[in-house]
């Protein structure tokens, strides 16, 4: 069953898609630094992610200071909903720099 899921790597790649699994989501040499799942937040032009992937985890956003994103996703704001109800929710757009590629 294909769902939506998201992936971050080691070099900031950031990827989403209709996949089975994360790792369908990953390039030849890529290394992944955590994943989850998205939905797309149409009213206040968000991408929202939340939990983790089986295989790799949470993100690990802290070991990142810019995050590459395909730029059809440009404008729209990326918060990860943190499960633990003592941690603010995470807005990458301030807390990462957000470079666009095609």
């Amino acid at each position: 069953m294909n769902l939506p899921k998201f992936i971050i790597t080691m070099d900031g790649y950031f990827r989403l898609g209709m996949v089975s699994l994360h790792k369908d989501l990953l390039l030849p040499g890529d290394q992944c630094i955590g994943g989850g799942y998205y939905s797309f937040d149409y009213v206040s032009n968000r991408i929202l992610l939340d939990r983790s992937s089986y295989d790799y985890g949470p993100p690990r956003w802290h070991l990142l200071d810019t995050l590459k994103v395909p730029s059809i996703y440009r404008g729209l704001q990326l918060i990860y909903l943190n499960d633990d109800r003592y941690q603010d929710d995470f807005n990458v757009n301030e807390e990462l720099t957000i470079e666009y590629y095609d």
